[in-house]
């Protein structure tokens, strides 16, 4: 049996649906969507055009503005990169939030490398950045707001809307990673003022390898400097052929997405508050990572105190999720996105993140919520600090003597 798959952040498994719109495409349909002369590649591109239209409805975007990329850290590169040189006379800051994916924050230190200036926003403890500070951080050599839609972490939304209409007022371009929100919660780039969104096909249902990026067209225009050369594709934006059936999938996955989203996301997230509440109402010390008001309908991230996490990760091994740790150089380091929140390393290190996707049951959540408590309660029937706790030591008083 494959363990219990709760890490829908990660990614998701493809829909047979998309699978089966994907596979002609591969096959009887396989030319290049460059090719002019045949009715091979015309084939081709009529479908590279019907995927444009599909995301294009979902983000409330004209088909024009979409460009195809491998991914979201494609995406991400092209918008940032592409702003950083195409603007230089312009300006060289860019603000971007320290919550932010490694796609962002690793492109934005390549940048300063090369002269840029790059102001990383702390956040608040509900995880979304504050507008005053980044109204204040705004300068005449500001170019580029880079925040993203929702994190891939703790599933906090930012005030999309409020950056969006910032950014307008004061003349600076704005892009958001948009992966973790396009396909779960309502997005439009033009009510929330957006110029550039970054989006993945493997995280709504599609396939990995195929992304897209919007780019504004007028009001204003934007202009990128392409990062790869060779043939002139997507409008100059992006050389390299066409990935015509992942393109194809990822239209296919806006599609569904825009037809079963209201219905979806009220069903996940009823079944992330039935498992909040099954921790809430078993165990006591847990708590949960970011703003429950302004969050993805299908991510509860919680840390479980007093046990180790670790411990906490082997003794569930067969359900898959996400925990607070990040392996990094065989060392074992607290997440940077639950540390920006302000939780020590021992919180981050016990925390949790469950990412519920449209193939989950009922009967998982109730199984996962089980299996979770009981585990939690072996761990704390072994920690003398719970022990501690519980018999009403302040631990912060506590003067522990090193051997």
């Amino acid at each position: 049996m494959k363990p219990i798959y709760f890490d829908n952040h990660a990614t998701t498994q493809l829909d047979p649906r998309v699978l089966q719109a994907m596979l002609p495409y591969f096959t009887e349909h396989f030319g290049n969507a460059a090719s002019r002369n045949h009715a091979y590649g015309w084939e081709a591109e009529e479908a590279v055009e019907k995927s444009r239209r599909q995301i294009a409805s979902l983000i409330g975007a004209n088909a024009k503005e979409i460009v195809f990329t491998s991914g979201a850290t494609e995406s991400n590169n092209l918008a940032i990169k592409g702003v950083a040189e195409m603007y230089a006379e312009k300006g060289n800051h860019i603000i971007t939030a320290a919550t932010e994916h490694k796609a962002v924050l690793d492109t934005c230190k390549h940048l300063e490398k090369k002269g840029c200036r790059v102001t990383y926003l702390p956040v608040m403890g509900d995880g979304r950045i504050d507008l005053d500070m980044l109204r204040d951080a705004i300068t005449d050599k500001t170019i580029l707001i880079s925040i993203m839609y929702a994190n891939n972490e703790i599933g906090v939304v930012q005030p999309i809307a409020e950056i969006g209409k910032l950014a307008k007022e004061r003349g600076v371009l704005f892009h958001t990673d948009a992966v973790q929100a396009v396909g779960k919660i309502p997005v439009n780039v033009l009510a929330d003022n957006v110029d550039l969104m970054s989006i993945t096909g493997h995280k709504m249902y599609g396939p990995k390898g195929v992304g897209a990026l919007y780019v504004r067209r007028k009001s204003p225009r934007v202009q990128l400097t392409a990062q790869m050369d060779g043939g002139g594709h997507e409008r100059g934006m992006r050389s390299g052929t066409l990935n015509v059936p992942g393109i194809v999938g990822l239209g296919e996955a806006c599609a569904i997405a825009q037809a079963e989203m209201p219905e979806e996301s009220k069903r996940l997230q009823a079944m992330r508050d039935r498992l909040r509440a099954k921790f809430e109402s078993a165990l006591d010390e847990v708590f949960i990572n970011g703003s429950m008001e302004h969050r993805l309908p299908h991510n509860l991230n919680m840390s479980f105190a007093y046990v180790e996490g670790e411990s906490l990760l082997m003794g569930i091994d067969d359900i898959a999720v996400s925990s607070g740790s990040a392996c990094t150089s065989a060392t074992l380091e607290p997440s940077y996105v639950l540390k920006a929140l302000g939780l020590g390393d021992d919180m981050a290190h016990t925390s949790i993140r469950f990412g519920l996707g449209r193939f989950n049951t009922d009967a998982e959540i109730d199984y996962v919520a089980d299996k979770l408590i009981s585990v939690v309660q072996k761990l704390r029937e072994l920690s003398p600090l719970y022990e501690m706790v519980k018999e009403g030591i302040d631990l912060s008083k506590v003067q522990w003597t090193a051997h």
